[in-house]
């Protein structure tokens, strides 16, 4: 018996799992073709790519990448207010 093919939307879900591993070079070859077909056939998951890889080569282009002192406080502020509002 064949396993049913992923829908479209479950295989950029799976992407986007692994994104991580892949856009920092921890992936290995097999998922790395993997990725790399899809991304070659879906734009919507090449945007997504695209931009995950512009946003931390300019975090990394910046003088000091060192987060303002209360940025974790802030960041953990702000989530927590969204999780409430989500529950």
């Amino acid at each position: 018996m064949h396993e049913p093919h992923a829908t479209p939307q479950e295989d950029c879900r799976d992407l986007l799992r692994q994104l991580s591993d892949y856009v920092e070079g921890q992936a290995d070859a097999d998922l790395c073709a993997r990725i790399e077909a899809h991304l070659a056939e879906c734009p919507h998951c090449r945007i997504v790519v695209d931009t995950l890889d512009n946003t931390i080569k300019l975090y990394h282009s910046l003088p000091d990448s060192s987060p303002p002192a209360d940025a974790r406080e802030r960041l953990f502020s702000v989530l927590r207010i969204d999780v409430k509002r989500k529950t």
